[in-house]
């Protein structure tokens, strides 16, 4: 049967709706309903996102799958999920859970009319206006009847903060997210690759409870600064929305970036998922990296694939790059930053993190506990004796800075130095600088140590989890910074700050370092050593 001009006129628009709601996402469960849905109605999505740490510039990577949606005619809410960010190991306290719902609100706002996307027709949901209800517990407590601890386990392994002892809260996460759905009367849940084991635990159970299966659509994961996931609780891994300028382009320059690599590049990511995305969405804006007539004039870039190709073949220096990601992300940051400057939303700011106001005072109002440190992975680059000191060696230290740092470590007699060529270790990083024989010593290095009985001393540096980087910041489990406020810009020796740490600082029967019994980690595991029940220092 022949086709009517009208009908080959709304397949072709029902085509590019479809086109372009999946345009550039990783990957979409249910995708074979798209078509049929937007060919009668609007799709109807949601995007949420839990209300815990600031939001940072990887934000933006939605914000423009939010404008596609719109654009192809979806009604479009966005989940303020408070709930979820207080059952996630409290990342959000009970009593702040108002006020960073309001901020992350205004964040959100402030970062769609920055790539002037309209706001008219969104619409933002508190998860407590609506999961508090008597239907929506009820549906939760018929889910735990069916759901098993392994299946909730897993479908938050990817979200829900891993603790070696689970609280309950982090188990009805992964429910909560799936009744959402129902909740919010959507066809479509959008989020990150992170989140398609919540998906696919949806998909599952919304069925036992009487209810159809949503559409999934998912973004790629947006790497960090250091290489990992860019994540709210790495502060080396990622730009806040309000960061000053100086400050993005501090954060970008200690990004690594080696020159001609662009399978691990912090820098070239931001380009890729950040930069190039928005770019497109203004109209198709070159990207321009300005340089001085003496390092061949400015350079402009039509599509990220130039830039990569361009890089890779190391006709692009890293720090020219490196320029260029922070004029871009700064433009973009700037109109938001203007708006949080109202007293209004400076007093909102301090109310959803009040421990900003204790930062950088020396630690004069915090407690002695490790939030207050700044340990890091590290690779010793080179080491030696050192010229002076018999017992002393001299290691050049990676930390995932422009420069390397040297840490002078009494490891000579103790440590063979040929073992520490290459190694990666962990290092404190805010100690204060202390000259030592003539060299000044700007970190120290963590090791394990212990006595036998025979009165010889065995010490073994820490070691971080498979997959390490330089960089990688290490976090105790209950003390992180999110919550207890960033490291001391510099620990102030009179006040015996790592001395009152250290105390507590063991590896554990089975060789985990730990600070009163809570794991010391990174993002990709915990700390281990060789030496079992041995003091750290």
């Amino acid at each position: 049967m022949a086709t009517s001009g009208a009908d080959a006129a709304q397949n072709n628009s029902t085509d590019e709706k479809v086109s372009i709601i999946t345009k550039n996402l990783k990957e979409v469960l249910g995708g074979d309903k798209i078509k049929e849905i937007v060919s009668e109605r609007p799709l109807k999505v949601y995007w949420g996102t839990a209300t815990t740490g600031k939001p940072h510039v990887a934000y933006f990577v939605p914000m423009t799958k939010i404008a596609d949606f719109l654009h192809a005619g979806c009604e479009v809410k966005v989940l303020l999920a408070d709930l979820h960010a207080y059952l996630d190991n409290l990342k959000a306290p009970w009593e702040l859970l108002q006020y960073r719902v309001r901020y992350y609100e205004e964040i959100i706002k402030g970062m769609l009319t920055s790539i002037n996307v309209p706001l008219e027709k969104l619409i933002f949901v508190k998860g407590t206006d609506f999961q508090l209800s008597r239907d929506y517990i009820l549906d939760v407590y018929k889910l735990s009847t069916i759901v098993t601890e392994h299946d909730a386990r897993k479908a938050g392994s990817e979200v829900v903060k891993q603790v070696q002892h689970p609280l309950l809260s982090g188990l009805l996460y992964p429910g909560l997210q799936a009744i959402d759905e129902e909740y919010l009367g959507v066809d479509a849940q959008f989020g990150g690759l992170d989140q398609r084991k919540i998906f696919t635990y949806a998909e599952k159970y919304l069925p036992t409870l009487g209810y159809k299966k949503r559409i999934h659509l998912m973004n790629p994961m947006v790497p960090g600064l250091t290489g990992t996931k860019m994540s709210s609780s790495e502060e080396d891994s990622k730009i806040d929305i309000l960061d000053t300028p100086g400050v993005v382009k501090k954060k970008v320059a200690k990004a690594f970036c080696e020159e001609g690599n662009v399978a691990e590049n912090g820098v070239l990511s931001f380009a890729k998922f950040v930069i190039f995305p928005i770019l497109e969405l203004q109209g198709g804006k070159e990207f321009v990296i300005e340089r001085s007539e003496a390092n061949g004039g400015n350079i402009v870039f039509k599509t990220y694939q130039d830039v990569e190709d361009t890089f890779a073949k190391r006709e692009l220096h890293p720090q020219d790059l490196k320029n260029g990601v922070a004029a871009a992300i700064n433009k973009l940051l700037a109109p938001i930053i203007e708006k949080f400057q109202t007293p209004e939303l400076q007093k909102l700011k301090k109310q959803a993190y009040p421990e900003e106001s204790k930062k950088g005072k020396a630690g004069s109002e915090r407690a002695m506990d490790p939030s207050r440190l700044d340990i890091r992975v590290g690779k010793i680059i080179s080491a030696e004796k050192h010229p002076e000191a018999d017992k002393l060696f001299v290691e050049k230290v990676d930390v995932g800075e422009a420069e390397t740092r040297t840490v002078i470590s009494g490891l000579s007699g103790l440590f063979p130095l040929e073992k520490l060529q290459d190694r990666l270790v962990l290092v404190l990083c805010n100690t204060k600088p202390v000259n030592m024989k003539g060299i000044k010593s700007q970190a120290m290095l963590l090791c394990a140590s212990l006595t036998g009985s025979d009165g010889k001393r065995e010490v073994v540096p820490l070691d971080p989890p498979n997959g390490s980087k330089p960089g990688d910041r290490v976090t105790v489990e209950g003390y992180e910074h999110e919550r207890h406020g960033e490291p001391d810009e510099e620990l102030n020796p009179k006040k015996k700050v790592f001395e009152s740490i250290q105390v507590d600082l063991l590896t554990s029967a089975d060789g985990v370092a730990e600070y009163k019994g809570s794991p010391m980690a990174t993002s990709l595991g915990q700390i281990t050593s060789s030496l079992k029940n041995a003091t750290i220092s």
